[in-house]
């Protein structure tokens, strides 16, 4: 491997570099973006259930946000209970707002990593081209420097593709979880603006 990397030069470093990033990502948001984590199956349920129950309170309110960023949106709704329809999903939405930025977190950086790898192999091909070129006297070329250029030029071209291909496989998986965790949490708030107005029973 480390022949390999001496070998591309050192245009491989900052593909290197965002390589490590990349994984590091990957690997952060694939634990964090579980629905397990994010949406838990059953919590409206509960939530209502209790609310029926024993009403809202601070404690419950607490207990709701605390849970999930799914419980997030709904204690934003619990917290204007007794408010108009209109204004409980005002606060659900300035909640929803909250935690779809905390969910796209780093998504943005994967991104940018997906579509400048390329870009980076191909200015370490440029960078292997201008030796390739160099290795040329008016004596014959070089061979040592001929193999060095071609050595660059083709592995950072490799490099980049090989980050660039996986970053944005799951960037766009990613987004795709975001988008639907985001529909699933408003179906479920707006179940729960339903129930709390006595248009739906549960």
């Amino acid at each position: 491997m480390f022949e390999i990397i001496k070998a591309a030069g050192w245009p491989i470093w900052p593909l290197l570099f965002a390589s490590v990033i990349a994984v590091a990502l990957i690997i952060e948001r694939s634990i964090t973006l579980r629905r397990s984590r994010i949406a838990p199956r059953g919590l409206l349920d509960k939530v209502v259930a209790d609310l029926r129950r024993q009403g809202v309170s601070a404690e419950m309110i607490q207990r709701v946000a605390a849970h999930s960023p799914l419980g997030q949106v709904l204690a934003a709704g619990l917290r204007n209970v007794k408010s108009s329809r209109e204004v409980m999903k005002e606060a659900i939405e300035e909640a929803g707002r909250t935690v779809v930025h905390d969910l796209e977190r780093f998504l943005t950086t994967l991104g940018t990593i997906a579509s400048i790898a390329p870009l980076m192999g191909l200015f370490g091909t440029i960078v292997g081209m201008i030796e390739i070129f160099g290795s040329q006297t008016p004596g014959g070329a070089n061979p040592q420097q001929l193999a060095h250029g071609i050595s660059v030029a083709l592995y950072n071209t490799g490099f980049g593709l090989i980050i660039a291909i996986p970053a944005m496989i799951f960037w766009r998986h990613f987004r795709a979880l975001v988008n639907s965790f985001v529909l699933d949490m408003e179906q479920q708030a707006v179940k729960l603006v339903e129930v709390v107005h006595g248009e739906r029973r549960g």
